[in-house]
């Protein structure tokens, strides 16, 4: 029996920053289902869900030991064009073939965009 890896659950206390975030600088539609709490992050193109869930009060934002990457085959591109759009990036990082950079989103979690997916394996 197997189970696929379907979604991230991201708790927050910053619900509307975390969707206007994910939803502006990597193209998630936001999807709310009338009663239910939990706000679903979809990407047009598929691939991984993100489901915000408000943080209760004593969970602290940011103390995860999870980064979300994000695969684009043009990391600086990409970098530059956050910037114009209020995102700062760190350093871009060149790794075997790749390159990557991190930032934070509103609830202090690590984020990474990667041209790791589009390298060929060896």
């Amino acid at each position: 029996m197997s189970a696929a890896f379907g979604r991230v659950v991201i708790y927050t206390h910053k619900m509307a920053e975390m969707e206007a975030f994910y939803q502006r600088y990597f193209g998630f539609d936001v999807v709310r289902n009338e009663g239910d709490r939990i706000v679903e992050l979809v990407h047009p193109s598929s691939g991984l869900g993100i489901l915000l869930h408000p943080a209760s009060t004593g969970q602290k934002e940011g103390q995860v030991l999870v980064k979300l990457v994000f695969d684009v085959e043009d990391v600086p591109a990409f970098v530059a064009k956050a910037k114009q759009d209020g995102l700062v990036f760190g350093k871009i990082f060149q790794a075997d073939g790749y390159c990557f950079a991190n930032a934070k989103d509103p609830s202090k979690n690590s984020i990474q965009v990667s041209s790791r997916a589009f390298v060929s394996s060896k």
